[in-house]
């Protein structure tokens, strides 16, 4: 399997990882707002990611990996709010925060990468 294809796949798990894992809890205002901005996020995540995988050109794949960052960063400030405030036990939580920090590393180093090129 490719790097591309790899993390296609993998963005994606994690995006339903994030959803299965709120979908359960009960309904209240302040989950209600971080659910829909968790969810939002982190399925921009992969979704750009595919998108980086078909960019036409080193500046459009350029742009859309900072799209994936940005995203991958704000998925994790949610996991950091959900944490804290005890909406999941901690080892699903745990599960869930390793993953998008491994995420961050590799995007970033990503992003890096194509910066040398683009740039």
């Amino acid at each position: 399997m490719n790097f591309n294809q790899l993390f296609r796949d993998r963005t994606k798990n994690f995006s339903i990882a994030i959803i299965k894992s709120l979908s359960p809890l009960p309904y209240s205002d302040d989950l209600s707002v971080i659910r829909k901005q968790i969810i939002r996020s982190s399925t921009s995540v992969a979704a750009n990611y595919r998108a980086v995988s078909r960019a036409r050109s080193e500046k459009e794949k350029f742009a859309k990996i900072c799209i994936v960052v940005e995203e991958i960063d704000e998925t994790q400030f949610w996991l950091e709010l959900i944490e804290e405030l005890k909406y999941l036990n901690q080892e699903k939580i745990l599960d869930l925060k390793n993953e998008c920090n491994e995420l961050v590393k590799v995007m970033t180093s990503y992003k890096f990468k194509l910066s040398q090129i683009t740039i």
